[in-house]
């Protein structure tokens, strides 16, 4: 089954209603630049109403090891996705405490030989590469160089996915997870729940095809 992170989250109503559609992650963004930026206060009392077998994924950019280590042990987070520039020293030394999602800015030639250059990561997550954004774009990834990745890794698609087009991507790449933020938002940080109930219904209708 193919899982499916909710990320982006600001506020415990869309936290809620992504768990109760069927979301298997919820991510929550502690990049200070990002629209949909929490701090650390805010994101425990967005957690603190969560049921307790909700997995949770902390979004971090360039942050040292031992912070983002720190920070997820705080808030008993599941997960570090690394949205950056992080190199695999970095990495790999993370992600002998905590699961790591690494991230990559994936235009279509994308080196898949690069994804062995890094070790102890549970996953890698490909977004659409945009100069100087981290994520969040709203802008799709290349789906050829993601479902070549997808047969020798664990990898979630993230990256202009919405309600129309979903289904399609699951069906084609196959991958491990998808990651939806913009492509089920009224406006940056808040979801909508209708659109959220239909994107899970149409990545859940990808897998049957």
């Amino acid at each position: 089954m193919v899982r499916i992170k909710i990320c982006g989250i600001t506020n415990a109503a869309d936290a809620l209603a992504a768990v109760d559609a069927g979301a298997n992650l919820l991510g929550f963004n502690f990049y200070e630049k990002s629209a949909r930026f929490l701090t650390q206060s805010a994101a425990a009392k967005i957690l603190a109403q969560l049921p307790k077998n909700v997995e949770t994924v902390g979004i971090f950019v360039n942050k040292p090891a031992a912070d983002v280590a720190a920070l997820c042990r705080l808030l008993r987070l599941y997960a570090a996705q690394l949205h950056g520039d992080e190199p695999p020293e970095a990495v790999a030394e993370l992600g002998r405490s905590v699961p790591v999602i690494k991230a990559f800015r994936v235009e279509p030639d994308f080196p898949l030989k690069t994804l062995d250059e890094y070790r102890n990561v549970f996953a890698f997550l490909f977004d659409a590469a945009y100069t100087g954004q981290y994520g969040g774009t709203g802008r799709t990834t290349d789906w050829d160089v993601t479902r070549r990745a997808a047969k020798d890794h664990r990898i979630i698609l993230a990256g202009g996915l919405k309600v129309e087009n979903v289904a399609a991507a699951v069906r084609i790449v196959r991958p491990y997870g998808i990651d939806v933020a913009s492509g089920v938002e009224s406006k940056p940080g808040k979801k909508d729940h209708g659109r959220l109930r239909e994107f899970i219904q149409e990545v859940r209708r990808g897998e049957r095809k």
